[in-house]
């Protein structure tokens, strides 16, 4: 196995990245991790979940700014949709809002998160200590969204060994003892194509269900098995193909 030589840069938009569907295995909504043992959870459109994301960052954001109520209106501007889209998506999770008065954003925020199965404690293991890997072992963010990036691993020997922020990169020949070790629950794997659906089963059989791909390659997993995969070439196609359009808006495909 060797690392993945991908760009640091595109760590940040990594999370509004739309993966594609597994070919076998459970495919989730963009950026959710099931709730365990929530059926709302299970009930929420794709769609919906992914909105639910964007609703809970901005109410985030206004409880570090002090706000404790908010109306829909304003919660839809600010997460980039209309007011009736965010009501009937927040009733999915419940009504929590107050017909004048708005929501409390600590409840709602609570309330969402408990859906996405952010209360839960996600311990997160990434494959692969190139540019991509290493630049997702150090981005804050995953902390204060409920994820602890506890292990790092690669089968370079040049690179075991080496600090990666608050980590050091483990021998990916002992992954199954370090998950173990570490309680891992979910695996990122930042590996170039040829090696990847063998670490990918390697994963598996260690017991970790909950798997996020950078590999540009389609993975096969198991029913039961949750697999994301974050294909940055294609989105950047379907980029190229907007910004084109918008270029030449008079003509048609």
């Amino acid at each position: 196995m060797t690392s993945l030589d991908s760009s640091p840069q595109a760590v940040q938009g990594a999370e509004n990245v739309h993966g594609t569907p597994p070919v076998h295995g459970t495919q989730l909504a963009h950026g959710t991790q099931p709730a365990h043992g929530t059926e709302a959870a299970k009930q929420i459109p794709p769609a919906a979940v992914a909105r639910l994301t964007i609703y809970l960052r901005a109410l985030n954001t206004l409880l570090s700014d002090g706000v404790e109520r908010v109306s829909s209106e304003s919660l839809a501007e600010a997460s980039g949709v209309s007011s009736s889209t965010l009501r009937k998506d927040v009733s999915y999770v419940g009504s929590y809002g107050t017909r004048g008065v708005g929501y409390e954003v600590q409840y709602l925020s609570r309330h969402i998160s408990a859906a996405l199965g952010l209360t839960h404690d996600w311990k997160v293991a990434i494959v692969g200590a190139g540019n991509l890997g290493k630049a997702l072992a150090r981005y804050g963010g995953f902390e204060s969204r409920g994820f602890d990036v506890v292990a790092i691993f690669d089968a370079d020997q040049m690179v075991v060994g080496n600090e990666v922020g608050w980590l050091r990169v483990s021998d990916a020949a002992d992954m199954e003892a370090v998950l173990q070790r570490t309680g891992a629950n979910m695996v990122v794997l930042a590996l170039p194509a040829t090696v990847a659906q063998a670490v990918c089963d390697r994963v598996v059989a260690a017991g970790v269900h909950s798997i996020l791909s950078f590999a540009p390659v389609m993975l096969q997993v198991p029913e039961g098995v949750n697999l994301r995969k974050v294909d940055m070439a294609t989105e950047l196609q379907i980029l190229a193909y907007h910004a084109q359009r918008a270029q030449t808006p008079d003509q048609t495909a």
